[in-house]
């Protein structure tokens, strides 16, 4: 009988906490607001240089690769489709419609060795930065040939880019 106030008491606990957790996305999700949504993909993307079954790790605001970017269904880690064509990036991530990342707004590529909650080994990320609603964003792919992706994304963006560890 002594055990439930101090039950009461960690559950009211644990519901503040996740209630402020999803306070504090909600947040995010507004303050990202002004980047607006991913394009949708054009009926030709053109010629076709690779396309993977990977994993998408993140996106993030480059220069702070700790600021995680929420909208557009740009949160959360998942197995992901990437094609990269002559016109861009289409970027099918499980469960969430397909986007376009046009070649114009593609500002390099590179690799890294980690990320908001994921670290790699010896550049195991592949990253792309690109404009997303006038920031520059860098989306972080895991892949099973960093190599060809990386090629391919260096060949598709104007620089060719590093995150050092």
């Amino acid at each position: 009988m002594d055990r439930l106030p101090i039950a009461i008491v960690i559950s009211v606990a644990v519901g503040i906490v996740f209630w402020l957790l999803a306070r504090s996305w909600r947040a995010r999700m507004r303050r990202q607001a002004e980047l607006g949504m991913l394009a949708a993909p054009p009926a030709e993307i053109g010629a076709i240089a690779l396309t993977e079954d990977l994993l998408y790790v993140a996106t993030t605001r480059a220069g702070a690769p700790l600021e995680r970017i929420v909208v557009a269904g740009l949160g959360f880690r998942a197995r992901a489709v990437v094609t990269v064509a002559a016109t861009g990036i289409l970027l099918q991530l499980a469960g969430e419609a397909p986007a376009f990342i046009p070649k114009a707004d593609v500002r390099g590529a590179g690799r890294a060795t980690w990320t908001i909650d994921r670290a790699v080994n010896t550049d195991g990320l592949v990253f792309v930065r690109w404009i997303l609603g006038g920031a520059e964003v860098d989306s972080y792919l895991r892949s099973a040939d960093p190599d060809a992706l990386g090629a391919a994304l260096t060949a598709l963006a104007p620089a060719a880019l590093r995150k050092d560890s």
